[in-house]
């Protein structure tokens, strides 16, 4: 059998399979992911009004509570509105680059979300551990530099998943992706072609983010819990824990459903594909959905 038989040459368009094995039923499961979506984009709405509208949270914790806010609703918008596409219109289909442009807004955001969590935990650290010169180190030019050298971190690091993907394959074996959204893995998957670049590159972006972010913050809470346990008096410990509590429950949720996800999708070969998908999904939209909730019952 020639090549041309058993590969499509640069496909300019793909197909979301949605969650594969459970086709039948995807209609149902829209309806507690649409519910999900709408509750997250309400939720992050108001917190971003809120912390626009009072004087009194234009600190650096609510500022990157803003900007997690702000990344909560754009992950969300980028899957959602094709997911539910795939799942209540039968609109499975998507331009080959503009699947490339969405797994390049995920994984961005993803990175980014990781990245204010690793400055909120500074801030707790300075907040907590150095008090009185909290004022002075966190300042607002800090707080902006740091959040653009999130972003600029999470476009750089993520853009050559994009390039290397457009510039190396050509030829493909299907254009059918078992995946509800278009995912890094699911995409190279597709390729004919020898794919070990794309995997070491995509490793090397997630352990580059998520060991880094997730080392600082550690160590940030090692730092706090000792400083807050030597404090004399049982009162102010509570308090100092008791400023952390939030931050500590987001980033608890944020990195345990991304290293389920994304060890599963890599080595969990003998579980459902269905299982795979769902948790992915479930990964991008909980996030946005539980953040402000979280916040809002621990802020007053």
């Amino acid at each position: 059998m020639s090549i041309s038989n058993i590969t499509v040459y640069m496909p300019s368009v793909l197909t979301l399979i949605g969650i594969p094995g459970l086709e039948s039923v995807q209609c149902w499961i829209g309806i507690p992911f649409c519910a999900i979506y709408l509750i997250a984009m309400i939720g992050n709405s108001l917190l971003l009004i809120i912390i626009k509208s009072e004087g009194s949270l234009h600190e650096p914790l609510y500022i990157f509570l803003g900007m997690l806010g702000a990344t909560d609703i754009a992950l969300a918008s980028s899957i959602m509105p094709k997911m539910l596409g795939i799942f209540w219109f039968n609109m499975p289909e998507i331009y080959f680059d503009s699947c490339l442009l969405q797994m390049w807004f995920i994984h961005t955001f993803q990175c980014i979300e990781s990245g204010i969590l690793m400055a909120m935990a500074l801030d707790r650290y300075v907040a907590i551990c150095y008090p009185l010169r909290h004022a002075i180190i966190f300042t607002h030019q800090l707080v902006i530099q740091i959040g653009t050298v999130v972003v600029l971190r999470a476009a750089i690091l993520v853009a050559p998943c994009l390039v290397l993907i457009k510039c190396r394959f050509q030829l493909y074996h299907t254009t059918v992706i078992l995946h509800s959204y278009c995912e890094h893995m699911a995409i190279v998957k597709l390729a004919a072609a020898n794919v070990q670049v794309n995997k070491i590159y995509g490793l090397f972006v997630a352990f580059t983010v998520a060991g880094f972010d997730l080392t600082f913050i550690t160590l940030s809470y090692i730092q706090i819990f000792i400083t807050v346990f030597r404090l004399p008096q049982k009162e102010a410990r509570f308090k100092a824990f008791n400023t952390c509590v939030a931050h500590i429950c987001v980033f608890l949720q944020f990195y345990l459903l991304a290293f389920f996800s994304f060890f599963t999708h890599r080595f969990g070969s003998h579980i459902p594909p269905y299982i795979h998908i769902l948790f992915s999904s479930i990964y991008l939209l909980v996030p946005p959905f539980l953040n402000p909730i979280v916040y809002g019952a621990k802020t007053t």
